[in-house]
C-alpha cells in the first residue's frame, strides 16, 4: 500500500505503507547511525518525533532482549529506505506493529535529508494520503508522557545514593551509575527540593529527555540549589537545564545533532571523543560568559556547547551521551569523574 510523509512546507515524499497504523504527526529529524534502532525508537528523548533513518537498512539483525532505553517505542513514526526482511531474530517490523507506529519504507532518505539540512527540523505527517496544507498543533509538554510517575529504585548503593531528576531519562544511562556500585533512585522531574533531600542523596542526575528545556523554567531554581548542594552531573536536556539555571541562554539549532558520530573536544585537555547524540536545543556560547560556568567540551565540526563545568562547584554536564547507546564507548569515563566527585563528598552524612 501507498503513503507519504508530507512536510510543513508543503513538500510530500512517497512510500510504502508497513503497518497498519494510519497516521502519524510530528517534528520529522534524522538519525545518522547504521546501528542502534532498538535504542533510538525507545529513547524518550525522540517521544513524539517522527524518526528518518539515514542508514539503508533497517531492522537487519533483529532485536535484542537487553537493548530498549525505556518500557516502549517512543517515536511517533519511522521513516527508512530499506525494512530488513523477517529472520530468525524477533522482527523489527512485528514490533513496531504491536505497539501501533507507522512505517514508511521505500522513502528517499537521502533527499528528505537535505531539505531538512537545508531548511532544518520540521513538523510533518505520515498518511497513506497526501496532505496539501497542514495546521501545526498546539505544543505539548513531552516531559509528561515520558517522566516516571514514582520513585524507581535500582542498585544496592554501596558506594552511595544518586537521585536522577527524570527528564526521560535512558535505562543505560541509570544502568551506568549503578555499575559503578550506586543505588539509583529516579524520582518525576517536578519532585521538591525537599522531598529530594528527605531521599538523602550522595549527587545528583539531571536526565536527558524531550523537547525545548525553556518549558521547564519553574524547576531552574530547584535544579540550581540542588547542584550547588551535592555533585552534580547533568546529560543533553539536563546539561541545558543546568546552563539555564547558571544565566546560559538556550537556541533552537536548524537540523539538531542525532548519531552516533560526533567528534567533541575537551578543551582543557584536547582529547577528542567520537560520540552519541540526540538534541534539537543547544547552549548559546556567548551566553557561557555572563554564568559563572566554563567551557568544557566543543563540537569540532560547528564548535557548538557540548558539556560545561564550574569551577568551585562539582558540577559538570555533557550535551553528548556518555552512556553510548547505542555507542561509540569514548566518552563513558564521564560516569567515573562522576563517581570520583561523589567519592570527594561522600561523608557528608557522617
Amino acid at each position: 500500500m501507498n503513503g507519504n510523509i508530507s512536510l510543513m512546507n508543503g513538500m510530500h515524499f512517497a512510500g510504502t505503507w508497513e503497518t497498519s497504523a494510519r497516521r502519524a504527526s510530528g517534528e520529522v529529524v534524522f538519525f545518522t547511525g547504521m546501528t542502534g534502532y532498538q535504542e533510538v525508537l525507545t529513547d524518550p528523548s525522540y517521544a513524539g518525533q517522527i524518526i528518518a533513518f539515514t542508514y539503508p537498512l533497517i531492522g537487519q539483525y533483529g532485536l535484542e532482549s537487553d537493548g530498549s532505553e525505556s518500557t516502549r517505542i517512543q517515536v511517533a513514526g519511522v521513516l527508512v529506505q530499506t525494512l530488513a526482511d523477517a529472520g530468525a531474530q524477533s522482527e523489527l517490523k512485528d514490533w513496531l506493529e504491536q505497539e501501533g507506529i507507522p512505517v514508511l519504507s521505500q522513502v528517499d532518505v537521502r533527499a528528505l535529508v537535505h531539505v531538512l539540512r537545508d531548511e532544518g527540523d520540521q513538523f510533518g505527517i505520515m498518511s497513506a494520503e497526501k496532505h496539501e496544507s497542514m495546521v501545526v498543533p498546539e505544543r505539548y509538554h513531552l516531559t509528561e508522557y515520558v517522566t516516571t510517575t514514582s520513585l524507581v529504585q535500582e542498585g544496592d548503593g554501596e558506594k552511595g545514593h544518586v537521585v536522577c531528576l527524570d527528564f526521560g531519562v535512558k535505562s543505560s544511562m541509570v544502568g551506568e551509575i549503578v555499575k559503578r556500585g550506586y543505588r539509583v533512585t529516579s524520582v518525576p522531574y517536578h519532585t521538591s527540593k525537599e522531598i529530594i533531600e528527605g531521599l538523602r542523596p550522595d549527587g545528583i542526575l539531571v536526565s536527558n529527555g524531550p523537547g525545548d528545556p525553556r518549558e521547564h523554567l519553574g524547576q531552574i531554581e530547584v535544579i540550581r540549589e540542588l547542584a550547588l548542594s551535592y555533585p552534580t552531573l547533568g546529560i543533553c536536556m539536563g546539561h541545558q537545564l543546568l546552563a539555564l539555571a547558571f544565566g546560559c541562554k538556550i537556541e533552537k539549532q536548524t537540523y539538531g545533532h542525532r548519531g552516533s558520530n560526533h567528534p567533541v573536544r575537551n578543551v582543557k585537555t584536547n582529547d577528542v571523543w567520537m560520540t552519541s547524540q540526540n538534541h534539537g536545543y543547544v547552549v548559546e556560547r556567548t551566553s557561557i560568559e555572563q554564568s559563572p560556568l566554563e567551557l568544557l567540551y566543543e563540537n569540532v565540526n560547528d564548535h557548538s556547547v557540548e558539556g560545561l563545568i564550574h569551577p568551585n562547584a562539582s558540577i559538570f554536564t555533557t550535551q553528548f551521551h556518555p552512556e553510548a547507546s547505542p555507542g561509540p564507548t569514548d566518552a563513558q569515563s564521564v560516569f567515573d569523574r562522576f563517581d570520583e566527585m561523589i567519592q570527594e563528598g561522600v561523608n557528608v552524612y557522617a
